[in-house]
């Protein structure tokens, strides 16, 4: 068994993987304080309530986009399960391409969404990924990662916008009833929702542009759920689409 860790801006995800059957799924709050040793007893801790072994590991891979965590918790997970901890950065074999300008510069979530949909579904395919950032990717025909565009996540911005305005306050996301809202809560909620959903159905048909009208797009990431009903655009939701992208990037190197 393998444990795969994505570490995002707001949360840890882990999966842990027997072959290529997904064992659990959880998340841990992103916290750059904790040191090694907490990380290390929240993990002993998550796999008790999953009524895991640690020796039943034999391997794990971490892929961040925080790299002040990066080394505290992959040094986390060797004492915790006592297996080698890979860490995806340069170097690693991927089986991707990486056809943009400086591919230095691309995160290794987006490096990770991009492998786990290239193995699993048609070419070319868009990745949108609704986090902390909101991040659409692409890989073209030949299976080659060409970019893509990044922008606000939908609680980021409602955040900054509530944070800036004395007379908004937080509210709960959920579907709009109409576009057009009655109260404060539901314009709020309207520009949220189905703005977000308007802009995301409109990135993608400026991708499918560039790339291809045949084009499939898989959904992915915490927030994605909240937009897919009211977006027009077609799409495969797959919540497991990085860490499989991790499960399959290790396989390539163990």
């Amino acid at each position: 068994m393998i444990l795969c860790a994505d570490v995002g801006n707001t949360n840890i995800v882990l999966a842990a993987y027997r072959g290529e059957e997904l064992i659990f799924t959880s998340r841990l709050k992103t916290d750059s304080t904790l040191t090694r040793d907490q990380y290390a007893v929240d993990l002993h801790s998550l796999l008790e309530v999953y009524d895991i072994r640690p020796d039943e590991f034999s391997g794990a891979i971490v892929g961040s986009v925080v790299p002040q965590i990066t080394t505290n918790l992959s040094q986390a997970i060797e004492m915790a399960l006592g297996c080698t901890c890979m860490i995806l950065a340069a170097g690693v074999k991927t089986g991707l391409n990486i056809a943009i300008d400086n591919p230095a510069e691309c995160g290794a979530d987006l490096v990770a969404e991009a492998v786990g949909a290239k193995n699993h579904y048609p070419l070319p395919v868009i990745v949108v990924d609704m986090g902390t950032a909101s991040k659409i990717v692409a890989v073209d025909a030949k299976g080659n990662f060409v970019g893509g565009s990044i922008l606000p996540g939908m609680r980021t911005s409602m955040n900054a916008l509530v944070g800036s305005a004395a007379l908004l306050t937080d509210f709960e996301f959920g579907s709009p009833k109409s576009a057009i809202g009655k109260n404060t809560a539901d314009c709020l909620r309207s520009g949220t929702i189905l703005g977000f959903a308007s802009m995301i159905d409109g990135m993608l048909d400026r991708f499918k542009q560039e790339l291809g009208n045949d084009a499939t797009v898989v959904a992915t990431g915490g927030l994605v759920h909240y937009i897919l009903s009211s977006c027009r655009t077609k799409m495969v939701y797959r919540e497991d689409l990085v860490t499989e992208g991790l499960r399959i990037i290790y396989n390539k190197n163990k």
